[in-house]
């Protein structure tokens, strides 16, 4: 078993989603928030905004659609006020993928997580050598056709089928038809035993598991139970000289050093830095960061900013 070396004090930061096109912030209050995405404006929960709004009740009256929770954590359905399409397109600098109303309450890709994707891109453009990625609870695929775009290698991996599927029509939306990805249905667990026996290696992992899911044969997930068995057989198919390695969860009752204590205990990173956060979004009316999750990663000293 790995032996963990004393870690140093944790690198906290708090990122800030910028550069997008076609995704805006309007507001935050009253436990919500108002988003623009593309030409439509959608109300959803955000019960960590505990202020009151900044802007006027118009601006909050005249949206497409509210999201109502119920007692669920995740449920609940959408109400519409004015017609929007089943999908549409959404840009994020050279990437291109779908927007659309899932009963989750989620949009088809989480804006929050733009400054990973710019920080994959820069690991991958940067480590002038081939590079093999893999990115598990890959969802809609934004994540794995950043990494793509810069030129690695990838390997995606979801329960979903739907979403999947998705992930693929986002490869087409992206011009990436003749990247190098593989897109693989099956729960994550299994998915990484097998590429053990293989000898799997991978150079970049990204996840970003649920609190709590179920995989395409029933396969229960729950993170506090299964993350340490997820983390030791990431440093089983991780390659002997990786490049980075990313972990954000949502929804969880922990901070973010209680995930960067757990990367630490069990993949035995040399030769790099080791930090954790949150991931925001920033109003664009009183200009407040609304905290959406948090994360840790690994870098190689070799790559990327310091």
């Amino acid at each position: 078993m790995f032996n963990p070396t004393i870690a140093p004090e944790p690198r906290i930061n708090v990122l800030i989603s910028k550069g997008w096109q076609d995704y805006t912030l309007l507001d935050t209050g009253n436990g919500q928030r108002l988003e623009k995405i593309g030409p439509y404006k959608f109300i959803r929960p955000a019960v960590q905004a505990m202020w009151k709004p900044s802007l006027g009740a118009s601006e909050w009256q005249s949206v497409h659609g509210t999201f109502l929770p119920n007692r669920s954590e995740s449920g609940g359905q959408w109400q519409m006020h004015k017609p929007v399409p089943a999908s549409w397109e959404v840009s994020y600098k050279t990437l291109k993928f779908k927007a659309y109303l899932a009963s989750s309450r989620h949009i088809g890709f989480f804006p929050e997580q733009a400054p990973h994707w710019d920080w994959i891109q820069q690991m991958i453009s940067t480590a002038a050598r081939p590079v093999r990625v893999l990115n598990l609870f890959g969802y809609s695929g934004v994540a794995s056709l950043a990494a793509a775009s810069a030129g690695a290698s990838v390997t995606h991996v979801d329960a979903s089928k739907k979403t999947v599927h998705i992930a693929k029509e986002n490869q087409q939306l992206s011009h990436l038809v003749d990247a190098n990805m593989r897109w693989i249905i099956d729960d994550a667990l299994k998915f990484l035993r097998r590429e053990q026996r293989r000898g799997m290696k991978y150079d970049g992992i990204i996840l970003d598991p649920p609190k709590f899911g179920r995989g395409p044969k029933g396969e229960v997930w729950e993170f506090f139970e299964l993350l340490p068995v997820l983390l030791e057989l990431c440093s089983q198919v991780i390659s002997a000289q990786p490049l980075f390695f990313l972990l954000t969860a949502y929804a969880i009752q922990a901070s973010s050093i209680t995930i960067y204590n757990t990367v630490n205990e069990y993949i035995p990173f040399a030769n790099g830095e080791l930090s954790c956060g949150e991931l925001t979004l920033e109003e664009n009316s009183a200009k407040r960061l609304l905290s959406m999750a948090i994360y840790v990663r690994w870098q190689n000293h070799s790559t990327g900013n310091r």
